[in-house]
């Protein structure tokens, strides 16, 4: 102790500098990185600006009002319907039927490639599950209104029409499983190996270690998959196009026709539309509607989230 309050009290002793100058090469990263986050940023705010300068011009419109915006039931902007309502449950009906089936499946699928697969089976499975991702769209509309609803209508009868929302919704799951369930496996096999084994120490089995130790500690990055597979959900359009129906209808019921936002923006905006008319302001009014459902599902999903989540620490 002596000697250590010598040392200190000597007047040439200094600490040592253990920062670092920065390298050229970092620095130029740094200001790269740093140029990306702005221009995500304003990206954004330039989105956000150009859909409410333009569904400004909609509301603007003096047969237009919130009144008949939100509360009215029935779109059709050109005979002077503004109800927003059938392409927004129509939307929300198919993205919630494509997140009850991709995520128990991803997260199946998900834990067995983490959990139980040999590094060979791994190896091979996932890049297998992966291809589903790289299947354009189109296809997956086709197959929705080819394959899917044929096999609808044999299961639950001549009820289900052959435009309908829960074979677009069935196959926007099976469309985004490979996403949730690469997502989830990562989450997955970053859970620290010490978690595991302090829970077999405890006598915990192998899948109650999985489903009570693993899968709540990757419960973050499960959101974080969760919350890209309901914005890819609720953004999709090909499939909803081809296979949801064609016409906005405001209906519960999932095997009937409905048309989604995504859809009906695709459908009116492959016409000839006058600038500045009402028809073609509505598209910008929708995009904002949107937009604002995609935004207030993922504050939802977060705040879940992190209500449940547990830290590891």
């Amino acid at each position: 102790m002596k000697q250590e309050n010598t040392i200190l009290e000597n007047k040439n002793f200094r600490p040592l500098d253990l920062k670092k100058k920065m390298r050229p090469g970092e620095s130029v990263i740094q200001s790269l990185l740093f140029i990306s986050g702005v221009l995500s940023v304003f990206i954004t705010v330039a989105i956000v600006y150009e859909l409410g300068k333009e569904a400004l011009l909609f509301f603007n419109n003096p047969d237009v009002t919130l009144a008949k915006f939100f509360g009215t039931t029935r779109w059709q902007p050109g005979i002077g319907l503004f109800g927003i309502w059938p392409l927004v449950t129509s939307t929300l009906i198919t993205s919630a039927i494509a997140i009850f089936v991709s995520l128990p499946l991803g997260l199946a699928a998900s834990l067995f490639l983490s959990e139980y697969a040999s590094p060979k089976a791994r190896s091979a499975l996932k890049p297998i599950l992966e291809i589903l991702a790289g299947i354009p769209t189109v296809v997956y509309g086709y197959f929705a209104l080819l394959f899917m609803t044929p096999l609808l209508q044999k299961i639950f009868g001549e009820g289900v029409q052959v435009y309908n929302m829960a074979s677009a919704g069935i196959v926007m799951g099976i469309m985004i499983l490979p996403l949730i369930s690469s997502m989830s496996e990562d989450a997955l096999s970053a859970v620290p190996r010490v978690l595991r084994e302090g829970a077999y120490a405890m006598g915990a089995t192998k899948f109650e270690t999985s489903l009570q130790v693993v899968l709540p500690a990757a419960l973050s990055g499960i959101g974080a998959a969760l919350i890209i597979g309901i914005s890819r959900a609720v953004g999709e359009t090909m499939i909803v196009a081809i296979a949801a129906g064609a016409g906005p209808n405001f209906t519960f019921d999932p095997f009937k026709a409905a048309e989604t936002m995504t859809g009906h923006i695709a459908r009116i905006s492959g016409g000839d539309l006058s600038y500045n008319t009402i028809d073609y302001t509505s598209l910008f009014a929708v995009a904002l509607m949107l937009f604002l459902v995609t935004l207030v599902l993922n504050l939802i999903s977060q705040t879940i989230i992190n209500r449940f989540r547990q830290r590891y620490e």
